[in-house]
């Protein structure tokens, strides 16, 4: 196994089921044996990277696209039963317990660390977590940052009400510098030069009624996405980050259901992390 430079990072951007493309990326890196001394994911991202911190290769393709049109656990309907619009109880307690079960034993003796970023409702900022002794815990960060908001009901860790982590979050690269970790591979889910929209989002009053500070959150989203986005390109252009993403717009929705769609962007994931293998080999020790 070749571990990277000491003061490298893996960064993992969320996107909903366009994360199949990051589902690629960090197959090609199991294939190739190439793994961080630090990971931190965000919503699909963490989902993602708990598969790739317990080295089970293939098994984030599998939950995102052979179980979703086996089982298909995102829709209406379930936001219809259980005001959700992805099926939780069985993509957090069946998949990982005895669908498609997850290696724990490996995941806890993993000595490199793995952070997985949520938004606390209470303040409307981001939280990290890491988690390597108690897999329920473990199971309540990844379903918090995960939760989308409106769509999803709000989760808590730890008795704090939490929602996904993409709202304050969405990118965490200063969090990995932060860290220590000056130079960083990321991995994003949008072409180069992709940008929401510049206004402010305006959230009603009575969305999230009890807590003001995650509507404000959400206001400004987009904005704060924005200025994340500015700054992994400019890290890039000056050599500090190395960034594997869609080379062109992608067309696979946040709640996508097309399977052949996300077979086509899993697979680009993968091509464009072997057009990156150079780069980032040339960081091995």
């Amino acid at each position: 196994m070749q571990e990277l430079k000491t003061k490298y990072g893996l960064v993992l951007e969320g996107g909903g089921m366009r994360g199949v493309f990051t589902c690629g990326v960090l197959d090609f890196l199991m294939d190739n044996n190439l793994y961080f001394p630090y990971t931190i994911g965000v919503s699909a991202g963490a989902c993602n990277g708990l598969s790739y911190m317990s080295r089970q290769r293939g098994r984030a393709k599998f939950s995102n696209i052979d179980l979703l049109e086996k089982h298909r656990y995102i829709g209406l309907k379930h936001f219809i039963r259980k005001r959700n619009i992805m099926d939780f109880d069985l993509l957090f307690r069946e998949f990982p317990e005895s669908i498609i079960p997850y290696d724990y034993d490996t995941y806890f003796s993993n000595n490199n660390r793995f952070e997985m970023v949520t938004t606390n409702c209470l303040t409307g900022e981001a939280e990290y977590f890491e988690e390597k002794t108690d897999k329920n815990r473990l199971l309540d960060i990844v379903r918090a940052s995960s939760s989308l908001p409106v769509m999803c009901p709000i989760a808590y860790v730890d008795n704090v009400p939490m929602l996904d982590g993409g709202i304050c979050d969405s990118i965490p690269v200063e969090r990995a510098i932060d860290n220590g970790y000056k130079q960083n591979v990321v991995v994003l889910t949008r072409n180069r030069g992709y940008r929401k929209e510049k206004k402010d989002i305006k959230i009603p009053s009575f969305v999230y009624r009890k807590y003001p500070a995650i509507r404000e959150a959400l206001g400004k989203r987009n904005a704060l996405y924005n200025a994340q986005l500015d700054l992994v390109e400019q890290l890039e252009d000056e050599g500090k980050v190395i960034v594997i993403r869609p080379v062109a717009p992608v067309t696979v929705d946040r709640i996508e259901k097309d399977i052949q769609k996300l077979n086509n962007l899993y697979q680009h994931g993968y091509e464009c992390a072997n057009n990156r293998f150079k780069e980032i080999q040339s960081v091995l020790q």
